[in-house]
């Protein structure tokens, strides 16, 4: 894991500010290259997205969230082992 992706994922759980390269993370939400690619709801529910982005940087930096496990075969994305299109999807509540 590249060191700009945990201080984004590590920023981004504990709520507060980061900003460094191409990642920037507000109290509830993460960015990659201005899109919006993870967020807390009112709910305090993690929602995730590839805004239509299937790159290896955003398949990294979205692995770093807990309960995330993507992985691509045959250019289809698998999140947790079903099939993802990318859109916006609630991994649910984290611990």
């Amino acid at each position: 894991m590249r060191q700009i992706t945990k201080e984004a994922m590590e920023a981004f759980c504990e709520g507060r500010h980061f900003k460094k390269g191409n990642m920037e993370v507000t109290r509830y939400s993460m960015y990659l290259h201005g899109n919006r690619i993870a967020w807390w709801d009112n709910n305090n529910q993690l929602w995730i997205s590839n805004c239509g982005w299937q790159s290896n940087t955003t398949k990294e930096r979205l692995n770093a969230l807990p309960n995330v496990n993507i992985v691509q075969r045959n250019h289809q994305w698998y999140l947790n082992g079903q099939p993802w299109d990318g859109q916006a999807i609630c991994i649910g509540r984290v611990n």
